[in-house]
């Protein structure tokens, strides 16, 4: 029992002397004393043993006591934007966390989902990450089709594509949903995500940008569903009645394929010359029955339509917003324009 007075005053010593507190767990006299339970004689060992653990009980309240007394220090930002000596009222304001906001785009993505939803749609996300099947072939691009060199994409050395379009997803939701074929429903679905395309940034080019897919796949679905569908879209998006025109184009996975344009909106008329009446908007078309056929859907005796546009378009149009980096960037008075 002297000997385990002597390691107390001992371990006390060197406890006050640690700034880590808990290391005085790992000292060699702490450890002496337990590796000595086994030399003692059995008659004395259960005493000795039970000694020992009464000190290591007492060790932890130092512990626990010297740590509720350490004072709480404050940890230094090395990110934030000034130095621990610029005055509180130099430093930029910050907000309470309440006072956040959704982002433009997705606040944007929410209330398009909506009227489409009313109209039956449902939605669907896209990918990030995809395959040269679902991005081209799928979609009737021949592996040599110059259409291809439409979408510099960004590739990965195993092959696989940073989706270019949410068309990439056309294969997989007319597959999801062709059951609701046999039961004579049509499919209704729309997919708003982002996609990625190699560009040099400017005011109206960006490398990842938001676009919305749509695909309407029944019986005896033609051209004039087509119209009536986005019409009525524009119509609730704008809200004011548009006229609407198509003129031909080309899509590998359309045909026929358009080139959608409605009169220009009341916030954005400019004048009443002809060439400033129409604002194109989107391509779409009839789902060309290769596609169809790849979803395992009887071109024969089913069609369909769909389209796609950029979702940033519409919001700067909307919105009057001049430059698309604006969206990216993170700059807080730029988004505080669309706090609700």
């Amino acid at each position: 029992m002297k000997q385990i007075e002597h390691a107390r005053e001992a371990l006390k010593k060197e406890f006050e002397g640690l700034a880590d507190k808990r290391a005085i767990l790992r000292s060699t006299e702490l450890k002496a004393l337990f590796d000595g339970i086994r030399e003692v004689k059995p008659e004395k060992r259960a005493e000795y043993g039970q000694a020992v653990n009464d000190l290591k009980n007492e060790i932890q309240e130092w512990i626990d006591s010297a740590s509720e007394t350490v004072a709480v220090v404050t940890p230094i930002d090395v990110t934030a934007p000034w130095d621990v000596n610029t005055p509180e009222d130099k430093r930029p304001r910050v907000l309470p966390a309440s006072s956040g906001s959704l982002h433009p785009l997705r606040a944007e993505i929410d209330a398009i989902c909506d009227i489409y939803q009313r109209m039956g749609f449902v939605v669907e996300e896209s990918r990030e990450i995809d395959d040269d099947y679902h991005m081209f072939e799928s979609l009737n691009f021949p592996a040599d089709h110059p259409a291809r060199d439409d979408y510099d994409t960004f590739m990965t050395d195993e092959g696989l594509i940073a989706p270019a379009h949410t068309s990439t997803m056309q294969n997989r939701v007319m597959q999801k949903y062709r059951e609701n074929l046999e039961k004579g429903e049509p499919i209704a679905v729309i997919i708003p995500d982002r996609v990625f395309r190699n560009e040099d940034l400017d005011a109206t080019h960006e490398h990842t940008f938001y676009q919305i897919e749509g695909v309407y796949v029944g019986k005896g679905v033609t051209v004039g569903n087509l119209i009536a569908t986005l019409s009525a879209f524009m119509n609730e998006y704008f809200g004011q009645e548009l006229k609407t025109k198509l003129q031909p184009f080309y899509f590998p996975f359309t045909e026929p394929s358009f080139e959608f344009a409605i009169e220009r909106p009341d916030v954005l008329k400019k004048d009443d010359s002809e060439e400033q009446k129409w604002l194109e908007l989107l391509g779409c078309g009839m789902i060309h029955p290769n596609v169809l056929s790849a979803a395992g859907i009887d071109p024969t005796v089913y069609t369909g339509f769909a389209w796609g546009n950029g979702i940033e378009r519409m919001v700067m149009m909307k919105n009057q917003i001049e430059d698309i980096r604006h969206f990216e960037s993170g700059n807080l008075k730029f988004l505080r324009q669309f706090k609700s």
